[in-house]
């Protein structure tokens, strides 16, 4: 499983890439508000700290004005894939964007029917979101599975699942046994992934009985 990182913080996705976790970026308008940054330079930014897919998302409801915004935003880098919403001129954007060799990325994906479409019309990545599914009584997890099990019934869909909306460590691992392709972590959640309390409790010790041996490597 690919893990994306869900922030427009530039900062932030420095310091995780460093790891050599990060397979891309994914940001939306509320995430771009929160930065507080001009949009089009910290996609830039973004791209350039992250070799991986980055996805800039149009504002533009209408096929015209999200092909017009397609056109400023990729040409920022070689790795920007655009962000659509799951509407009608949203998937005519994308067969549009598709057949140009743009890769984009189908978001606010919550049925296994709109996420049939999404792969129909070309998207690279269609967007389910789990947790606010599960939000409303729903079980996002559910809708992970059904997409799971549609596309692998057809070698000629070739659109990654992209698990987002991820709130917690258990949405990361359950959507990796299903074969979720790819999953887009806020920033605490991919954190939370390395802690286990045993893991804690057994470096204490390690390091309690090394220090009472009273010696150093270097």
């Amino acid at each position: 499983m690919k893990f994306f990182i869900d922030t427009a913080d530039v900062a932030e996705i420095r310091d995780l890439a460093a790891t050599g976790l990060v397979d891309g970026v994914t940001t939306n308008p509320s995430l771009i508000r929160k930065s507080g940054r001009d949009f089009i330079e910290v996609i830039g930014e973004i791209c350039e700290a992250v070799p991986g897919p980055v996805s800039a998302e149009v504002a533009a409801t209408t096929l015209d004005g999200m092909l017009a915004e397609a056109a400023r935003l990729v040409p920022i880098a070689p790795n920007v894939t655009i962000k659509v919403p799951l509407t009608w001129d949203g998937l005519k954007a994308t067969k549009r964007l598709s057949q140009d060799g743009v890769k984009v990325n189908v978001t606010l994906c919550f049925s296994a029917a709109q996420a049939l479409l999404a792969a129909k019309a070309g998207a690279a990545f269609i967007s389910p979101f789990v947790g606010r599914l599960d939000d409303i009584g729903q079980e996002g997890l559910g809708l992970i599975a059904d997409i799971c099990q549609i596309y692998s019934q057809y070698e000629t869909i070739t659109t990654e699942v992209l698990v987002a909306s991820v709130r917690s460590p258990v949405h990361v691992i359950e959507a990796a046994k299903m074969g979720a392709d790819v999953a887009t972590l806020p920033p605490a959640v991919l954190r939370q992934l390395v802690q286990h309390p045993l893991t804690d409790k057994g470096l204490a010790a390690f390091l309690a009985d090394w220090e009472a041996t009273g010696q150093r490597i270097v």
